[in-house]
């Protein structure tokens, strides 16, 4: 079997509100145009994992940026900028979407671009990358992998910096959603994925969920507890298959 080589690298992008934020980048390298994927961390911040899941989607043909979301709290490591935002509750809905919205940009600036543009997260970067496909204009597909308070379950949970539950604004999802569930995580629980699949087909979405026996929450992280290597391994086949015909062909080697 052949592979492809690949090139990474930090960038800088124009970040919500003219901010210039922090990146980082994975590409296939090859001459072929590549579909894009903005990967939004999780919680404990822009960490080996997030890179590590940007150099997997780069190895299987696709264009990827991770933007750092707490790049404001520097100076100081990932982790300390991770602790700074956590200990005010986050970063805001709208910060967010605008670093996104970015990263997307980034994206279709480069000349190895096809144009096509995905963004994906997990945990609350799955909720972020729900809320993008609801709020941002002209994505090519959302990839949720279990966002925790896509549906809010607790009142408490919505506040300043997260005022919406992104279930609320699916009427304006436009593109195609990946959804990745394990049915033993309680954040989405599986009550809460059944609602996110009930609203998403009463309005007529186009969406594919897949949810895995035996899994919990982070089940793809192989440096966690948590990891459950066969349900990884279909979870990833999943997207890889989802992503190619959303926003690929994704690039091959010869």
């Amino acid at each position: 079997m052949s592979y492809l080589g690949m090139a990474t690298r930090i960038v800088s992008f124009k970040a919500h509100g003219g901010d210039v934020g922090q990146a980082y980048h994975a590409a296939p390298a090859t001459t072929q145009k590549l579909g894009g994927v903005v990967l939004v961390h999780h919680m404990p911040g822009w960490d080996d994992w997030t890179q590590e899941a940007a150099r997997k989607l780069a190895h299987f043909g696709f264009a990827c940026v991770a933007p750092h979301l707490y790049f404001r709290e520097r100076p100081g490591t990932p982790d300390d900028c991770a602790a700074r935002a956590r200990a005010k509750g986050g970063v805001p809905d709208d910060q967010v979407m605008g670093d996104v919205q970015g990263c997307v940009d980034f994206l279709r600036a480069q000349p190895e671009s096809n144009g096509k543009v995905a963004v994906m997260g997990f945990c609350s970067g799955g909720r972020h990358a729900y809320l993008a496909g609801c709020a941002l204009q002209g994505l090519d597909a959302v990839v949720d992998c279990w966002g925790g308070n896509v549906v809010v379950a607790d009142p408490a949970d919505i506040t300043p910096a997260r005022p919406v539950a992104p279930i609320g604004l699916t009427k304006s999802l436009a593109a195609p959603l990946l959804g990745i569930f394990g049915n033993e995580d309680q954040r989405p629980s599986p009550a809460q994925v059944d609602e996110t699949e009930r609203v998403l087909k009463d309005l007529g979405k186009t969406y594919e969920f897949h949810r895995y026996d035996g899994a919990g929450h982070g089940f793809f992280a192989a440096e966690r507890p948590a990891y459950r290597a066969e349900q990884a391994t279909d979870g990833w086949k999943k997207v890889y298959a989802f992503l190619d015909r959303a926003i690929g062909p994704r690039a091959r080697a010869d």
